[in-house]
C-alpha cells in the first residue's frame, strides 16, 4: 500500500552554529550574538598579543552584554596582574625555564615589569593560602 522511501534521497541537515551566553547560559544560534571586548587585566589571549587586556564577551542580547559590561568597568585595571598573565603565558607555551632577558623577549616586558607581575601573583598566591588555612 504505502511505499516506504529509504534515506538516500534526503540530505543531513546541517547543524547550526550554537553559542553561550555568558550572563544567563542561554544556548541562540551563532548569528544571533552580542560580542563584543571589554577591558580586563587578567585576559591573555592564547596566541594574539594585541588582544592582551581584552575579553570578548558573548551575550544573547545588548541588555546582557550590558550587564556585563557595566560589571568590568567598575573592576580595576591592574598592570601587575596583566603581566602575570603575560608571563604566565609566556612559561607555559615554551620552555618553562628562562632567564630575565628570555622572559622579557618573550613578553615585552621590562626587568621591573616582570619583577612586578610576579610579586603581584606572590601576594595572591599567599592570600588564598591564608583563606585556606584554618
Amino acid at each position: 500500500m504505502w511505499k516506504r522511501k529509504g534515506r538516500k534521497g534526503r540530505r543531513a541537515a546541517k547543524p547550526v552554529p550554537m553559542e553561550l551566553c555568558d550572563l544567563c547560559a542561554r544556548i541562540f544560534p551563532e548569528d544571533e550574538a552580542v560580542r563584543g571586548y571589554v577591558p580586563d587585566s587578567s585576559a591573555a589571549h592564547a596566541s594574539k598579543e594585541w588582544f592582551d587586556g581584552l575579553r570578548l564577551i558573548t551575550t544573547c542580547c545588548d541588555d546582557h552584554f550590558d550587564v556585563i559590561k557595566d560589571g568590568y568597568a567598575h573592576r580595576p585595571f591592574v598592570d601587575e596582574e596583566l603581566w602575570a598573565a603575560k608571563l604566565t603565558r609566556a612559561l607555559t607555551t615554551g620552555p618553562t625555564a628562562l632567564s630575565m632577558d628570555q622572559l622579557g623577549c618573550r613578553t615585552g616586558l621590562q626587568n621591573s615589569q616582570i619583577r612586578a607581575a610576579i610579586a603581584w601573583h606572590n601576594e595572591r598566591m599567599r592570600e588564598q593560602q591564608q583563606r585556606m588555612d584554618p
